[in-house]
């Protein structure tokens, strides 16, 4: 089993006409494989799957699939609901389609118990056969996977492998490092990318990869090898705008950041997403100033 690590990209999902954009799609993947990305998360918070149609959702992780095939960037599918049935169905498309591994976040709106998150992600990790990486993001889905949980998961699964954490606690990246050092603890907050690869983890899900590529697998590559002042100072330089990418709900920012670079051709979000207010737009288009956008 082929455990995932090291710098990846949560990818935005481009529409055109309100359908999804499968060419610049495939073009901004491309994009990532061309700035040594190790591996690709299509469809997960920031592609926006809470509003995509199940097909389109698999289409998504054909194209990275595709896109991928015969390169050195990987594939680590979304698979994730508040439905266990859903979840696994998602999986096991991914593994089908060729996915690498799978990332998936844990159940949202529902609330279930430690118990139930323990049985989801069980039924999930045994439906598939590749890798499965935790997601945590209480933020957005108001229940957080106790450590004790992910404990359990990652000593009596053996394709759980590590988790992705974005809670912005850096305690609780030490807390899950120095009770299971071999658990994989990936970065789900770009500020603090840094201090959680200096602390043994083993990378990023990153959204300010979507549009500076080079900077976050270059601050991650070293990062892993110990080179923790590179790794500081590039953290420190991308500081202004890992914070602008959040002044609205992730993916707003980052859209309306690759429409400024020229990335993307047309701005648009499935509803209840919106571009960003006129003011946040400019700030947004301020701080772009500061960096090169490589191509």
């Amino acid at each position: 089993m082929r455990k995932l690590k090291g710098a990846m990209t949560a990818l935005i999902t481009p529409f055109k006409n309100g359908k999804i954009d499968e060419a610049k799609y495939a073009e901004l993947i491309q994009r990532q494989i061309n700035n040594m990305i190790d591996v690709v998360v299509p469809v997960g918070t920031t592609g926006e799957s809470a509003t995509l149609t199940h097909d389109e959702h698999k289409r998504c992780i054909e194209i990275a699939v595709e896109v991928c095939k015969g390169t050195d960037t990987k594939v680590m599918a979304g698979a994730g609901s508040n439905s266990t049935a859903e979840a696994m169905d998602l999986a096991s498309f991914a593994q089908k389609a060729g996915a690498d591994a799978i990332l998936s976040v844990s159940p949202y709106y529902n609330k279930p118990t430690q118990e139930g998150i323990y049985k989801h992600y069980k039924a999930i990790a045994e439906s598939v056969d590749i890798p499965v990486l935790l997601y945590n993001v209480p933020g957005r889905t108001s229940v957080d996977i106790a450590p004790e949980t992910v404990f359990r998961l990652f000593d009596e699964i053996e394709n759980i492998y590590g988790i992705k954490e974005a809670t912005g606690s850096i305690e609780r990246c030490v807390e899950l490092l120095a009770k299971r050092p071999e658990l994989y603890v990936i970065s789900g907050d770009d500020a603090i990318n840094y201090p959680i690869i200096a602390n043994g983890g083993m990378g990023c899900i990153s959204v300010t990869a979507n549009i500076l590529p080079d900077k976050i697998s270059t601050l991650i590559h070293a990062g892993i090898a110990g080179q923790f002042d590179t790794a500081k100072m590039i953290n420190d330089e991308l500081f202004n705008i890992n914070k602008v990418l959040f002044c609205e709900s992730n993916p707003i920012p980052i859209k309306a950041a690759m429409y400024i670079a020229g990335l993307l051709e047309t701005l648009e979000y499935r509803l209840p997403l919106v571009p960003p207010s006129s003011e946040n737009m400019k700030k947004i288009e301020e701080v772009l100033k500061k960096y090169e956008i490589v191509r």
